[in-house]
């Protein structure tokens, strides 16, 4: 049996982690086991996730196989961004500036802010009432 080559990535976004795997094919994308236009059906967030690829002209390269858990669509889509990033980078480190530039390689660290005591949230007061 030939050995099964494949480039591995994770990605992150808020509290989506993705799984990506990048196997030799000819561009076909399955989320959770499920069909791409089924799992992002909004058109923004599928471009989203073909960025990494359109830029170094690899989407008709790869099968994509992403395993992604926790958040929603819209982070699970930044996630599956970065893994395949990082993916094409351990395929081809020549990549690397193509991608580093677009900033495809850098992980959004915004979190959500924890709500405080005292407080309606992270940042909102309770009402003040003079009397």
């Amino acid at each position: 049996m030939a050995a099964l080559i494949q480039y591995y990535g994770t990605g992150r976004r808020k509290t989506s982690t993705a799984r990506v795997f990048l196997r030799p094919g000819s561009g076909a994308i399955k989320v959770n086991a499920r069909e791409f236009q089924a799992y992002f059906p909004i058109e923004s967030l599928r471009t989203e996730v073909r960025q990494p690829l359109l830029v170094t002209d690899t989407s008709e390269k790869f099968d994509i196989l992403a395993t992604v858990a926790g958040g929603g669509v819209a982070s699970q889509a930044g996630a599956i961004r970065l893994g395949i990033a990082r993916a094409l980078v351990e395929f081809n480190t020549e990549l690397r500036l193509q991608l580093k530039k677009n900033g495809f390689l850098t992980r959004d660290a915004r979190m959500k802010e924890r709500k405080k005591y005292g407080m309606a949230g992270a940042r909102k007061r309770f009402q003040f009432s003079k009397r």
